[in-house]
């Protein structure tokens, strides 16, 4: 949206992740039972045993690979389309506690192809950050009243690609950075950043949504941090120079918590700021 040459973000929950109760991240810890399949072609100087073993090592990394997506949109569906603040399903992994053969044997066409099923029961595992990159910050501002601006300060402990979210009050996501006017996030460690720049067009305005009833609203920013540049997101529908995600659509959520889980947990961090806007 564009006023005198102006970028105006509007939205009462300028957010990206939102606290679950704790009865939804209980229902999201279940172990789950799953099937997959693991195959493997033997070459010229391997054994059979080697191959069996091999196969079974891929079924397994299937299983667990499968078993994470079903933690992931379990999350996602009882939710409400929105991601836990702390991330632990961006981070969670799998471990197998039980296992079956459902089938196993040699291909009756190709004789060097050895294939199994197995079904096997994965319980979800939220590895701790530890020591790692970190990230700082802060608002200009934490009691708002409507039509005020407010700047994003944010820092990082070791040189890192910044991701800047909010998320609008009737659920829709925004990132802010990178965008299309600015399109290098790259960060240096224990420099000090601010968004928007002093010389950008962009501002960040705290607005109510048209059809919000009250005079009080939570908002938030979310900033996520990685050691190497990521595509955490596929893109959004382009508004202005953002990219906008739908709040009807769980795509954006999936993406970026499945990305965000193949990265080690130190080599990723996030933070959250709150602040209020009032009329």
């Amino acid at each position: 949206m564009c006023r005198d040459e102006s970028w105006i973000i509007k939205g009462i929950y300028i957010l990206f992740i939102t606290f679950l109760l704790p009865s939804v991240v209980c229902a999201a810890e279940a172990p789950v039972w799953v099937e997959a399949t693991g195959e493997a072609l033997m070459g010229e100087i391997e054994t059979q045993k080697e191959v069996r073993e091999r196969a079974r090592r891929e079924a397994r990394n299937q299983a667990v690979e499968k078993a994470v997506g079903v933690f992931i949109r379990s999350h996602t569906l009882v939710s409400n389309a929105q991601v836990a603040d702390d991330l632990i399903y961006a981070a969670v992994r799998g471990k197998i506690k039980s296992e079956r053969t459902v089938s196993a044997g040699w291909d009756e066409k190709e004789r060097n192809l050895y294939r199994v099923k197995i079904k096997a029961l994965i319980e979800p595992v939220y590895p701790e950050k530890g020591e790692g990159l970190s990230v700082k910050l802060s608002l200009s501002r934490t009691d708002l009243k409507e039509g005020e601006d407010v700047k994003i300060f944010y820092s990082v402990s070791e040189d890192a690609y910044v991701y800047i979210f909010s998320i609008a009050a009737d659920g829709s996501v925004t990132l802010l950075l990178p965008n299309v006017n600015t399109a290098d996030n790259f960060t240096r460690a224990g420099k000090a950043y601010q968004f928007p720049q002093g010389d950008s067009r962009i501002r960040l305005t705290a607005m109510f949504l048209p059809n919000h009833q009250g005079t009080f609203a939570e908002e938030r920013i979310k900033i996520v941090a990685t050691r190497k540049k990521e595509p955490l997101l596929s893109l959004g529908f382009k508004e202005g120079v953002f990219q906008v995600y739908d709040a009807k659509s769980t795509g954006m959520i999936s993406d970026l918590t499945r990305r965000l889980n193949q990265i080690e947990p130190a080599d990723w961090a996030e933070s959250t700021v709150v602040y209020t806007l009032k009329r």
